[in-house]
């Protein structure tokens, strides 16, 4: 398979008592292919945006989505919470 080593993967963890999504993982290349086979072996929704991405990967491990992100992080998770309830 043809790797993309500039493909980046960003995981993201939320629950209700959080005060915003975190960042949970990141990896660039061959990690992002890790991070991401791990979502599909795992059944997590994967959401491919490389200008969301690029945004989310400047940010640390264990740092939460800044503000001026969350109307795009809502949609996401609208976009999850419709696909768990089906």
């Amino acid at each position: 398979m043809f790797e993309n080593s500039n493909k980046k993967a960003i995981a993201l963890k939320y629950q209700d008592k959080d005060i915003a999504p975190e960042i949970s993982a990141k990896g660039k290349g061959k990690l992002a292919e890790k991070i991401i086979n791990l979502a599909v072996e795992n059944g997590i929704y994967i959401k491919e945006d490389p200008e969301i991405a690029d945004i989310l990967y400047c940010l640390d491990i264990g740092q939460y989505v800044p503000e001026q992100l969350y109307n795009v992080i809502a949609g996401i998770l609208v976009t999850i919470y419709n696909i768990d309830n089906k």
